[in-house]
């Protein structure tokens, strides 16, 4: 795997650094308060897998007339987004709990969505949060089928129309990480990157397969047998949940850093900016007063503090975010935030539209 470096051209980057860590640090001091989990995040975990688990367990058990079916099935999906975003997320980075089997245990809900920990780890951890929108390292950016995400990736003529369809295919991520999941693994491993986690592939593949095989018999399976459903019934719920779980990941991850403002890199050994500051540089807030986005996605809507302090609990984001920008507009670095929900997603589909229609893009900020 190629290796890049992050160099600060100024000491006044180093000079940032510095007291923007000491004036968090500061933060967590004077409230004397863990950076991890507390009791609301607690709460918020049950609340969520309850809303993936108890509309499942209804529809396996209780009878119920086939519009209510469909609206378990929605908000199933709905669950299953939140987990991922608010639960697995955090205990996947380590900051949920100090302690690292909790963190591998709340992690491994990542498997009742269908997807891999290990997988997740790799592509998401080491990749994206490392080279946040570098072009070729960080698989966020990669074409996804039609859509072009990165400027510095080839244009084609289809995708003219991308801010149009591209809605509609975002629904299919999880169900192609439930497939792709095992050629993802093999290709990790030409990378050195099962080795950077002291993991072997013909373990690791076993153990996935196993883990894949459950999970299909239990959502898809289990139903069919043991309910009055058909089997076209039950894998049209399995399909709709995943699609609106889908298009809720996609669009939240894709608006911190597919906007307006946030910058994408060519990939090169040397990237002329210390390693914080390229996470602000490329990444984007949005709808920070918004409460009930603020607890539903787990804090991905400050993905600017998540990008910085990835090990600190999502739940304190709302409270060091300023903070963070006070710190950056200090030394004149630039932090980017959509104001709303709204704006971000226009500016995500203008984002898209530009890039089907323009080599390169320029943008004013988001």
């Amino acid at each position: 795997m190629e290796n890049i470096s992050f160099i600060a051209d100024t000491e006044d980057q180093k000079e940032f650094v510095d007291a923007l860590k000491k004036n968090v640090r500061n933060y967590f001091t004077s409230k004397g308060i863990s950076t991890k989990a507390n009791a609301k995040m607690v709460i918020k975990t049950i609340v969520l897998l309850s809303v993936y688990v108890v509309p499942f367990f209804i529809l396996l058990f209780v009878p119920v007339p086939a519009w209510l079916a469909l609206v378990l099935v929605i908000v199933a999906g709905f669950g299953i987004a939140g987990v991922g975003m608010s639960v697995m997320h955090d205990a996947c980075h380590g900051a949920y709990s100090k302690r690292q089997w909790v963190n591998d245990m709340i992690g491994g809900t990542n498997y009742l969505l269908g997807s891999n920990s290990l997988n997740w780890i790799l592509q998401h951890n080491v990749l994206h949060h490392t080279y946040t929108n570098i072009s070729g390292m960080d698989e966020d950016i990669d074409e996804k089928g039609i859509i072009r995400l990165s400027e510095n990736t080839p244009l084609r003529k289809y995708h003219k129309y991308q801010h149009v369809y591209a809605s509609f295919l975002y629904g299919l991520m999880t169900l192609s990480m439930l497939v792709k999941d095992f050629s993802k693994l093999r290709e990790y491993q030409e990378k050195g990157l099962l080795e950077g986690q002291k993991k072997k592939l013909k373990t690791e593949f076993i153990k996935m397969l196993i883990r894949k095989a459950l999970y299909i018999f239990v959502v898809i399976v289990l139903p069919i047998w043991i309910t009055d459903y058909t089997w076209y019934q039950v894998l049209f719920g399995f399909l709709l949940s995943h699609w609106v779980a889908s298009i809720i990941l996609s669009f939240i991850f894709q608006m911190a850093h597919v906007v307006e403002g946030p910058e994408q890199k060519e990939m090169a050994n040397v990237i002329h900016n210390n390693w914080y500051v390229h996470q602000l540089r490329t990444t984007a807030n949005f709808a920070r007063e918004n409460k009930f986005l603020n607890w539903y996605v787990g804090g991905l809507n400050f993905q600017v503090e998540h990008h910085l302090f990835p090990s600190i609990c999502h739940i304190h984001y709302p409270e060091i975010s300023p903070i963070v920008e006070a710190t950056a507009k200090e030394y004149g670095i630039p932090y980017y935030v959509n104001k709303s929900f709204g704006s971000a997603l226009l500016s995500h589909l203008r984002h898209l539209k530009d890039l089907g229609s323009h080599e390169k893009i320029t943008t004013a900020g988001a």
